[in-house]
């Protein structure tokens, strides 16, 4: 089976760069097409990779400044054409799944998220801190990019959601049915302390921009005087800091080789922001920790309620208050906690990735034989 990977762009690294990685080493014959990449802003190990680009890959300044081309990224996509391959596998959170491949060409759409700023341009914007020019430039081309994107999913003969919060946007922007697979997250980087390690903070790691709403945890715990520790950095220091009381520390970044203890020894991780999946609770739980999210998105997914931690279900101060006040890190079993992390460890999702692919294919094979009999 000749296997070709796909990713959106490579000039920042987050969440859909794990995803890729984890399917780079799973598949490391494969190559990788992607439409821009920035050596210098990605990990050195990426060096090594079959990498292809797109011709939108030299245009100027893209690297740092990727969001003025959006409307060109269909166009280059639609130009792509795989059909050299058995199986093409899209890591897709924009518009790469639009890419063309043949008849004998099984095409599997790994779908992070439909297309944001094409289905829900306000919150894109919030999200990534759009300009004004940038905005008023998009706004008019928004209703003919959703025809385009909506007609390049009908081309995927399957997607996998990372979520049910994600396979619910698949069934409503592009009509399709999806399963859902997990995205892999190494739970094996987290290991619980004994009861009497943990200490009496609350946690929350993130990068601080607005959309993620740490604003919630810092007022909840400046409003209780509870302690809050606040890993991360981003635009949003500066605002968070102003409205923070005492109990509220801010880390700065945390190094990879401290955030395994920080996790472990917090009364509760809090994740108060909308996200499609959320890798970090689960990393708490990994590490035996309760959890107290914003009930929506991928959160629905990864924290059970009176289990693995709590729900709020109104992304209000209030709301978040109310849980923390009464909160007992003690009434959660932690061994029960990390048990439910490990149905997201990294080895389930490669399982179930190369079960699907092989599966998916060899029915693709036999449609396909029977076709031409």
């Amino acid at each position: 089976m000749k296997l070709a990977l796909v990713h959106d762009w490579l000039n920042q690294r987050g969440g859909a760069e794990d995803v890729l990685e984890t399917l780079v080493a799973l598949y490391p014959e494969s190559p990788v097409y992607t439409s821009i990449y920035a050596p210098a802003l990605m990990p050195a190990e990426y060096r090594n990779w079959d990498l292809h680009t797109l011709w939108i890959d030299r245009m100027p300044g893209i690297h740092t400044h990727h969001q003025p081309y959006l409307p060109l990224y269909p166009l280059a996509w639609n130009g792509l054409d795989l059909s050299e391959y058995d199986v093409v596998l899209t890591n897709k959170s924009g518009f790469c799944h639009g890419l063309r491949v043949g008849d004998d060409t099984l095409h599997i759409c790994y779908c992070l998220a439909p297309t944001r700023y094409v289905w829900n341009l306000d919150a894109y914007i919030a999200r990534e801190g759009l300009g004004k020019p940038v905005e008023l430039a998009l706004r008019p081309l928004v209703s003919v990019l959703r025809r385009w994107d909506y007609a390049a999913a009908q081309r995927v003969h399957h997607f996998i959601a990372i979520s049910t919060e994600i396979q619910a946007r698949i069934k409503t922007f592009y009509n399709r049915d999806s399963v859902i697979i997990y995205p892999p997250v190494e739970t094996g980087r987290f290991v619980p302390v004994a009861q009497d390690e943990v200490e009496d903070y609350f946690l929350v790691l993130s990068r601080l921009i607005p959309y993620k709403r740490i604003d919630l945890a810092v007022q909840a715990a400046t409003r209780l005087g509870l302690p809050l520790k606040v890993g991360g950095r981003g635009r949003d220091m500066d605002r968070l800091r102003a409205m923070a009381g005492p109990t509220v520390e801010f880390l700065g970044y945390v190094p990879d080789e401290e955030l395994p203890r920080l996790m472990a020894r917090a009364k509760a991780l809090i994740f108060p922001g909308l996200e499609d999946f959320g890798i970090v609770p689960v990393q708490a739980q990994a590490a035996g920790r309760p959890v107290i999210a914003y009930g929506g998105g991928g959160a629905l997914d990864t924290v059970i309620p009176g289990e693995t931690g709590e729900h709020f279900n109104e992304m209000t101060v209030e709301a978040l208050a109310n849980v923390m006040a009464t909160f007992d890190a003690r009434a959660y079993n932690p061994d029960r906690i990390r048990q439910h992390a490990l149905r997201f460890d990294v080895e389930v999702f490669n399982q179930s990735i190369k079960a699907y692919v092989e599966n998916a294919w060899e029915a693709f094979q036999r449609r396909s034989r029977v076709a031409t009999s």
